[in-house]
């Protein structure tokens, strides 16, 4: 999933863009088949393509192979309009990655928690994690732009408030579709020296900057707080219908079962895990 604004004031993020209500809608345990149906995008890793090869899709393998299910998949890319025309249409059950308490969905427990992050080429030294260092006044720094809407991504935000506009350059989240992984175009630029500095969503930066030709630092942001109501880390949940209680109550308690496993899967795939002990309080009790 990429948070944005969108998806609950992010996330890219990262971390994307949902709207439309959401219907209640029968459970998914009477899916045809013994399927678990997963609504995903097929063009957005780290979190899915249509290849299976995003933590989401290894994800939902997991969760499937523990329920005794095969998984299938709805493909609609995570822009405006996606849960309504995929998990509110009844075409697919459950989402891998909404924000913990996404009022559009039912969400499960967290099953992880990631932060906004700081990604810079080794060789420059810049070991940048706070953004009230002076030198973020001098230094090229690209963000994800969710659209002309003003509800960008926290950095995007938290950037404008200290007056550092001049010196920012912005990366469409959604990009050009019609190439593999638009979000990764920021990361890209950071590796080809076009900016100094990424602000960007953990698995977003994460991941690119493993899969990066240059190393690349990647170091979470600090003083978050001082920006609030803007947040910067974030609880990421599984989201189904509301109303469908079996399915979540089915995906929690895969969830507390193999926590240790989803944890490794994350880091195997770069994901900055701000906090491995994720609260169960943050999803729905």
């Amino acid at each position: 999933m990429r948070l944005s604004s969108d998806w609950a004031a992010l996330t890219v993020a990262l971390a994307l863009a949902l709207a439309g209500l959401i219907g209640i809608a029968s459970p998914a345990s009477a899916a045809p088949n013994g399927e678990l149906r997963v609504c995903a995008d097929p063009n957005n890793l780290p979190f899915s393509n249509n290849t299976d090869a995003g933590f989401e899709n290894k994800l939902a393998s997991m969760v499937a192979e523990a329920l005794g299910r095969s998984v299938s998949y709805t493909w609609w890319a995570q822009r405006r309009g996606f849960v309504r025309n995929t998990l509110k249409s009844d075409k697919c059950d459950v989402v891998m990655g909404v924000p913990a308490g996404y009022e559009l969905v039912e969400t499960t427990k967290p099953y992880y928690r990631s932060t906004y992050v700081f990604v810079s080429r080794q060789d420059e030294h810049l070991d940048l994690s706070s953004l009230l260092d002076p030198r973020l006044h001098r230094l090229t720094i690209g963000v994800h732009l969710v659209g002309d809407d003003g509800n960008n991504p926290p950095p995007a935000q938290a950037l404008g408030q200290l007056g550092i506009v001049d010196n920012v350059r912005g990366y469409p989240i959604y990009g050009d579709y019609r190439q593999a992984d638009p979000p990764a175009r920021l990361i890209e630029a950071v590796e080809r020296g076009e900016i100094d500095v990424a602000a960007a969503w953990g698995p977003l930066g994460g991941y690119f900057a493993a899969h990066s030709k240059v190393p690349l630092s990647v170091a979470p942001i600090r003083d978050g707080e001082r920006f609030a109501p803007q947040q910067f880390q974030f609880a990421i949940s599984m989201g189904v219908r509301k109303g469908d209680h079996a399915l979540r109550d089915q995906l929690n308690a895969f969830i507390d079962a193999h926590r240790s496993d989803i944890a490794a899967l994350l880091r195997s795939y770069g994901v900055p895990l701000f906090d491995e002990r994720v609260s169960a309080s943050g999803g729905h009790e």
